[in-house]
């Protein structure tokens, strides 16, 4: 199987994952919250319009269509590479960038207006979901990739 086909996979994959997981969270922890590990992380629903930390409150539709950009853009990379470490990494970050532009699209009024569902709640770092949680790991992997590309040469 080629890269774009396994980075496809990962990818719808990963989507299939956080969209089922927001959907069960909006069903069950809307009206409650319930402490995981006791106050320390909190399984709880919020909702981000705006970006990573939530920054940028108001600017849902300017980050949704930066969002469409960097799915563009990341989507040509892959089909330009053959690094399997690259790959895994891009396609988290896809996967993840487009579970949270649905939720844009979807759970809005508006044009790319919708708020972003999160719903792991740590006391000390802002709320996350599982599109989240892919988009940090692929950066991860994307770093350490380039490290070792660093390295050898």
């Amino acid at each position: 199987m080629n890269s774009s086909r396994i980075a496809a996979f990962t990818a719808f994959g990963l989507i299939i994952v956080d969209q089922a997981t927001k959907i069960w969270a909006v069903e069950v922890f809307s009206s409650r919250e319930f402490g995981l590990i006791g106050d320390v992380i909190e399984l709880r629903v919020t909702r981000n319009t705006g970006a990573a930390f939530s920054s940028l409150q108001g600017f849902g539709s300017f980050i949704g269509l930066a969002a469409v950009g960097v799915i563009i853009l990341i989507i040509a990379i892959i089909h330009r590479t053959s690094r399997q470490m690259e790959v895994a990494g891009l396609a988290l970050v896809l996967g993840g960038a487009i579970g949270n532009l649905l939720d844009r699209i979807f759970r809005g009024d508006g044009f790319l207006d919708g708020g972003v569902v999160d719903w792991i709640d740590p006391s000390f770092f802002p709320a996350f979901n599982a599109a989240d949680t892919a988009i940090t790991i692929g950066a991860a992997v994307l770093l350490i990739s380039v490290m070792r590309s660093v390295d050898h040469g």
